[in-house]
């Protein structure tokens, strides 16, 4: 029984479209039709998991039913509506959890609204499943599987994915953000105080880019105040009408005072200024500091998944004897 419920869980395939849908789709859905300053509200992103749960629900029954004896109309259907819906909770209570802890964007959502809906919607996707189910398996169809050209594919997809979706979760998730307040260097900062820092205390700082200043800056702050430290992912488009900000470094300071700023490499126009660290929600807000290839590897999982899962049966297969 165990056996055939694990079985019945979507593939590697099947977790990569889950993934794409409740994860990257809102934010980037998101971000291309609604204007660059509003923040995305939880409930937008929790409406794209439950718009995939049917979905879940029915392939996981239709899963089940092609490959289970039937014993009968009503057990049958009272099984595979178990096995779908119990299946679909745990994505389910991933996802919530996912939006709560990680990426946890603005609004007040209703969790438990959120988790009975979804449980309802679930169990109508695994009726429909379970009457396609047997006809699949009577029509001779197979699940196949997937090959490794598709398994690139969403490899690829996923590594350029999971930097955007860090960055866009990071940006929705954050409390409050200072726009630069104690002094900066550039043509945007005060006349006559370009690279003047007055800083009020012992501390950490931001230090943002102003419009289409680049990145990755070669600041550097006189001393005592220690290394810059780049933002591995910086989270960007803070601000309003009159200037954009992004952070995209950090310093430290033994103690408050007077310093001095240099940014090179920046090019004259560039702008940078100097602020109270930004206030990010949920582990959003230290991923953002991973080094970027890490994150390329954790959106790259599924389709190595994908690859693997045909690589292995494939090199069993030659170890058989003929």
């Amino acid at each position: 029984m165990i056996g055939r419920v694990v079985r019945a869980f979507p593939g590697p395939v099947g977790l990569a479209a889950w993934i794409a849908v409740t994860v990257p789709a809102p934010l980037v859905f998101y971000e291309a039709t609604h204007r660059w300053e509003e923040d995305q509200p939880a409930s937008t992103a929790l409406a794209w998991t439950l718009a995939a749960l049917p979905v879940l629900a029915g392939a996981v029954a239709a899963r089940w039913s092609a490959r289970t004896e039937r014993r009968g109309a009503v057990t049958d259907i009272l099984t595979a509506l178990a096995v779908a819906t119990g299946v679909s909770a745990l994505f389910l209570a991933a996802s919530l959890a996912f939006h709560r802890w990680v990426i946890p964007l603005g609004g007040e959502p209703s969790w438990s609204g959120a988790w009975w809906l979804g449980l309802l919607l679930a169990a109508a996707g695994a009726a429909v499943g379970h009457v396609v189910g047997p006809r699949i398996a009577g029509r001779g169809g197979r699940w196949a599987r997937p090959g490794y050209l598709l398994g690139a594919t969403v490899a690829v997809a996923g590594a350029l994915l999971a930097p955007v979706t860090v960055r866009l979760g990071a940006e929705d998730s954050t409390i409050r953000y200072d726009e630069g307040s104690y002094g900066g260097v550039g043509p945007a900062t005060a006349a006559g105080a370009s690279g003047v820092l007055t800083l009020p205390a012992a501390g950490r700082y931001a230090i943002l880019a102003m419009g289409d200043a680049p990145r990755e800056p070669d600041c550097r702050v006189s001393a005592p105040a220690g290394p810059t430290e780049h933002v591995g992912i910086p989270p960007g488009d803070y601000g309003g009408d009159f200037a954009t900000y992004s952070w995209v470094a950090t310093l430290s300071v033994p103690a408050p005072g007077v310093y001095t700023m240099e940014c090179h490499n920046a090019g004259e126009q560039a702008s940078y200024t100097v602020g109270e660290v930004p206030q990010i929600r949920g582990a959003v807000g230290t991923l953002i500091h991973w080094p970027p290839p890490v994150i390329w590897l954790f959106g790259a999982l599924p389709g190595l998944w994908i690859v693997a899962s045909r690589a292995i049966p494939s090199a069993a297969a030659r170890k058989q004897p003929a």
